[in-house]
């Protein structure tokens, strides 16, 4: 039998204080070889898969998309297009999600088709219901060693030689 036990819980103090901006994605780290795309809790895997590359020469510019409704009213995504031609999109939604509504923002909204040299890559979780347990994420959603890779391969596609 369950016994339901209610755990008090006290309200934030700053919940008027605390905002962002809606619409206006955040530049978290500059780069110059390929525009990184993300939101939520995968801003934090991606860090992670930042700090895989250090000794590697890549610079990658990682941007928080803050929110997907409105999405990026500025251009910001688009204006980092320009600078480094290259774009991968980190979703731990299933392909198809958020992912694709964010490709195509960027892509048909702002035209950064135009600023490709590459083609452009989602990192997605799995195309299948996510297990139970911290295991089931790991297996299930996009991890550091996933995001080194992603951009490791799109650097050696785009620069054979120098990979």
């Amino acid at each position: 039998m369950f016994e339901w036990v209610s755990v008090e819980r006290k309200m934030p103090t700053n919940l008027l204080e605390y905002t962002i901006p809606l619409g206006k994605p955040e530049i978290l780290q500059e780069g110059k070889d390929i525009t990184l795309v993300t939101y939520g809790s995968c801003v934090r895997e991606a860090q992670k898969g930042l700090d895989l590359l250090k000794g590697f020469d890549v610079s990658v510019e990682l941007i928080d998309a803050q929110t997907l409704m409105p999405f990026d009213l500025e251009g910001v995504i688009v204006n980092s297009l320009k600078k480094t031609n290259r774009l991968i999109i980190l979703d731990e939604d299933i392909p198809g999600g958020a992912s694709a509504y964010i490709l195509r923002e960027i892509l048909e909204k702002w035209d950064g088709y135009k600023y490709l040299d590459a083609k452009p890559v989602t990192l997605t979780g799995a195309a299948h219901r996510t297990p139970f347990g911290s295991d089931g994420d790991y297996f299930t959603k996009p991890n550091p060693e996933d995001i080194f890779d992603c951009i490791i391969q799109m650097m050696e596609d785009t620069f054979p030689k120098r990979f």
